[in-house]
C-alpha cells in the first residue's frame, strides 16, 4: 500500500501552532514511508473563509518546509462532485430530504432534554415527506441504526460508537451547499487517502464519515487523532497566551527549524533526545508512539532549543534568516556594514532569538544618535576623553584593520595609562556602539570597519568634552 496522508486546513484563520503540528506528523508519516502528502483547503464555509487566511496558510507551509507532493486543492472547486455523490446517496436510499423547520428541531431539542435525553434529530422526514416540495429542505444522511462503528484509531487505540447515537447529519444545506462531514469524506475518497492524521477535536465526525464511507462502498482510511496542545497554564491554547499564529514565531525571532523540532516533541519522544534534524525527524518518528494526553507548551523550552539552533547550525542558514529581520529594520545590508555571516559568528552565543540579535546588531549599520544612558554614565567619566584620544590616534595610523592588531593597540594603550583593560575597552565600546553590550572588543571594532570606528570615536570625545566640563 502506498501511504498517502493530508493536511485540510480550513481558511478561516492563520495556521495555528495545532494545525502546523498535524501538518507535520501528517508530513512525517508521508515522507518515512516515502508516500505521498497532499494539501488541502476546506474552504467551503464561504462566509468565514477569506483569501488572506489562505495565503497566511501556504506561507506558513513554506517557511516550515513542509513541502507537499499534491495541492493545493479547494473544496470551492468541487461542488460538482459533491453534487454527484449526494444525489448517489439520494438514489440509493442513503439521503433525504428533510423539510424541518428552525422551530420544530428547537422545540424538539428543548423536550429531549427536558426528557433529560440525548438531543439529536429523530428521523421525523425520513419516509415522511409528501407535500413538502416547495419549502425550504436541507438533505441528510440516514445513519445505520442498529450495530455499531469500530475503528482502531492509531493513536487512541480501539474506538466503539453505537450508531443508536449517532443521528442523521445535514449532507447538504437548504442553499444545496455541501456540509464537512460530506466533502471531507469525498475528498478522502477521490484522493485515495489512506491515512487521516488529525486533531482529537474530530473524534466524534469519525463514526459518521466511516458510516458514509460505507455507504459509497469506499475503503476506509486509517485514523489518528491527536490530543491537543495546553497552553503554559494548562488551559486550551489560546490567542490569549501569545503568539498561536505560525509566522507570529517567525516575527518573533524563532528558526522554523527550531518550531518543528519543538512540536514533534508535543506528543511524540524518542528516548530523552531533545535536538531532531529533519532527516532524524523522518527516519525516527512514529504515528503509533504519539501520547495519548494533552501536550503543554513551554515557551521557554522553546526558546533554549531556538537558541541551541542558533548556536550550532551553520551560519549561513542563520544569516539568511536574520536577513528577512533586518530589513524589517530597514537595513540593507550589502551597503551598509558586514556580511551577515559574520554577525552571526559573532553575536549566536549571547543571543537566543533572531530578534535579540537583530536588535543587538543594529549599530553595525547604523549611526545612532544617543548612547545608553547607564552606559554613557558608567564609562563616560571626566577624563574619559583623553583616553579615546588616544586610541583615535593610535587607530588612525593603522593600514590594516584587523582584529588581532587592534586588540593590541587597546593592550598597549591600558599599559601606557597603567588601567585594567575593562577601563579602556568598556568606554571604546560604548563610544562605537552607542551601548555597553557587544561582542569582544578586537571582533566588535573589526566588523564596524576603519570609518565608523573613527568617526564614533571623534563623536564621542566630542560628547564627553561638552558634557563633562
Amino acid at each position: 500500500m502506498t501511504i498517502k496522508t493530508r493536511f485540510a486546513p480550513s481558511p478561516t484563520g492563520y495556521l495555528h501552532l495545532g494545525g502546523a503540528r498535524t501538518a507535520l506528523f501528517s508530513w512525517l508519516h508521508a515522507k518515512q514511508n516515502n508516500g505521498t502528502f497532499v494539501l488541502r483547503i476546506e474552504d467551503t464555509d464561504l462566509e468565514r473563509s477569506t483569501q488572506e487566511s489562505v495565503d497566511a496558510i501556504l506561507e506558513g507551509m513554506q517557511w516550515l518546509g513542509l513541502d507537499y507532493d499534491e495541492g493545493p486543492y479547494y473544496q470551492t472547486k468541487r461542488f460538482d462532485r459533491y453534487g454527484e455523490i449526494i444525489q448517489q446517496l439520494l438514489d440509493q436510499g442513503d439521503a433525504y430530504y428533510c423539510y424541518c423547520s428552525r422551530e420544530e428541531l428547537d422545540g424538539l431539542r428543548e423536550q429531549q432534554m427536558v426528557n433529560k435525553e440525548k438531543p439529536r434529530y429523530n428521523g421525523k422526514c425520513r419516509e415522511n415527506t409528501e407535500g413538502r416540495e416547495g419549502m425550504n429542505r436541507v438533505i441528510r444522511f440516514r445513519n445505520p441504526d442498529e450495530g455499531d462503528v469500530v475503528f482502531d484509531d492509531l493513536v487512541k487505540g480501539k474506538i466503539t460508537v453505537a450508531n443508536k447515537e449517532l443521528d442523521d447529519l445535514i449532507i447538504a444545506r437548504t442553499d444545496g451547499s455541501p456540509t464537512y462531514n460530506l466533502t471531507v469524506v469525498v475528498d478522502d475518497m477521490d484522493m485515495g487517502i489512506t491515512h487521516v492524521i488529525r486533531g482529537d477535536d474530530h473524534v466524534n465526525n469519525t463514526p459518521r464519515q466511516i458510516n458514509i464511507l460505507k455507504a459509497l462502498s469506499a475503503d476506509l482510511p486509517y485514523y489518528a487523532h491527536l490530543p491537543m496542545i495546553l497552553g503554559d497554564d494548562g488551559a486550551r491554547l489560546s490567542k490569549r497566551h501569545g503568539a498561536v499564529g505560525v509566522m507570529q514565531y517567525r516575527d518573533d525571532g524563532f528558526l522554523p527549524e527550531a518550531l518543528l523540532n519543538y512540536l514533534v516533541r508535543l506528543g511524540w519522544s524518542y528516548g530523552d533526545q531533545e535536538i531532531f534534524t529533519r532527516e532524524q525527524m523522518i527516519k525516527l518518528f512514529d504515528i503509533s508512539k504519539v501520547n495519548v494526553s494533552a501536550s503543554a507548551f513551554n515557551t521557554e523550552k522553546l526558546i533554549w532549543l531556538n537558541h541551541q539552533y542558533i548556536m550550532n547550525s551553520e551560519p549561513e542558514l542563520i544569516a539568511r534568516h536574520l536577513e528577512w529581520h533586518m530589513q524589517q529594520r530597514g537595513i540593507d545590508v550589502p551597503s551598509q556594514g558586514p556580511a551577515l555571516i559574520d554577525i552571526v559568528k559573532a553575536q549566536r552565543e549571547r543571543c537566543k532569538t533572531l530578534v535579540e540579535m537583530a536588535n543587538a546588531s543594529i549599530y553595525f549599520y547604523q549611526d545612532f544618535s544617543e548612547y545608553d544612558e547607564k552606559a554613557a554614565k558608567k564609562n563616560f567619566k571626566q577624563g574619559t576623553d583623553k583616553i579615546l584620544q588616544d586610541l583615535l590616534d593610535a587607530f588612525m595610523a593603522v593600514t590594516e584593520w584587523q582584529g588581532d592588531i587592534l586588540h593590541d593597540i587597546v593592550l598597549q594603550i591600558a599599559e601606557k595609562l597603567e588601567l585594567k583593560l575593562g577601563k579602556i575597552a568598556q568606554p571604546l565600546r560604548v563610544a562605537v556602539c552607542g551601548t555597553g553590550m557587544s561582542p569582544s572588543i578586537d571582533v566588535t571594532l573589526s566588523l564596524l570597519g576603519r570609518d565608523k570606528t573613527l568617526r564614533r570615536l571623534e563623536n564621542a570625545i566630542n560628547y564627553i568634552k561638552e558634557n563633562k566640563s
